[in-house]
């Protein structure tokens, strides 16, 4: 058995063990339910049961047995992964598509933290061992801009500046139509689909969710939209446009036409966070920073607009 013990952040306060143990491990709502019956999980030392609910500044404690125990990041350099600032606080890299923000169970491929080790950085101790100094994440199939704590006092300032929403995420995403407005806002709660574990969806019990989008530029068969996020829930775009249905295009799990992703060459979804603003910690000073499409989404922009 392998034991993991964490403080329970204020973004999972009052959520239920089953959920909250779910987002820190990464293994399914399922998994950990059946761990709390089993008696391996612990708040403050005491047995809980998966229906409980979390206090923020407690301490939740889980004995995995060692075959699920989440993976740490191995050192491996990420082909095409740049570092766009760096200073002794903050690190923000342009993450190419393929790649996830750190290791989790069931994922092999390169991770962020993993290609930020190998390059010879040190990043905060603060967080899950497997996903220590990461303050938020990308999808793998999403590129883009993403900040990795360095210090201590880094990890804790920008996970205060992502609660209180100060934090400016900007992405640019072509989905599929024309969205009417043409812009508008989503407020909508995500959560887990009710049938299929690995997507999620807008469900009455979800946490409260708010996309906010405007038109771009316009073509014959879909739109590009510049989308801010007010909250940063998992797939949170690509379910919200699903949602309106305008799928990201290339979205293929979440509904998006697969010939239309293909005769763009598209192998995922037009998605790309272009812009990340947050207050330093060090020195209070506002930081903007943008990124330029990869390759394959601006070639997909390109026959777009050759009609």
């Amino acid at each position: 058995m392998s034991s993991r013990s964490l403080p329970v952040p204020d973004g999972l306060a009052g959520e239920r063990v089953d959920a909250g143990l779910s987002r820190l491990l990464g293994v399914s709502r399922t998994r950990a339910a059946e761990l709390a019956a089993a008696g391996l999980v612990t708040v403050d030392d005491r047995p809980v049961g998966k229906s409980d609910r979390l206090l923020p500044g407690s301490w939740l404690a889980v004995e995995l047995p060692d075959a699920e125990a989440a993976p740490t990041a191995d050192a491996e350099p990420v082909e095409g992964m740049r570092v766009v600032h760096d200073d002794d606080d903050v690190v923000v890299v342009d993450k190419p598509v393929g790649v996830a923000a750190h290791p989790s169970p069931g994922w092999s491929g390169p991770t962020v933290v993993g290609g930020l080790a190998a390059a010879g950085y040190r990043i905060s101790t603060s967080g899950a061992s497997e996903r220590q100094g990461v303050v938020h994440r990308l999808d793998v199939g999403t590129s883009g801009l993403m900040a990795v704590a360095k210090s201590e006092r880094a990890y804790s300032s920008l996970k205060d500046q992502f609660r209180q929403r100060t934090v400016d995420k900007t992405y640019h995403s072509v989905v599929q139509g024309h969205p009417d407005p043409t812009r508008g806002t989503v407020d909508a709660p995500v959560g887990r689909h009710p049938t299929h574990s690995y997507r999620w969806a807008v469900v009455a019990d979800g946490r409260p969710s708010v996309t906010h989008y405007d038109t771009l530029e316009a073509f014959r068969a879909a739109t590009l939209l510049e989308i801010h996020l007010e909250t940063g829930r998992t797939h949170q775009i690509r379910v919200h446009m699903s949602a309106l249905r305008h799928p990201c295009v290339g979205d293929l799990t979440y509904g998006a036409d697969p010939t239309l992703a293909a005769r763009l060459g598209l192998q995922r979804q037009w998605l790309h966070a272009v812009g990340l603003a947050f207050d330093h910690p060090g020195t209070g000073e506002r930081v903007h920073l943008t990124s330029a499409y990869p390759d394959d989404l601006a070639h997909a922009l390109e026959v777009l607009r050759s009609g």
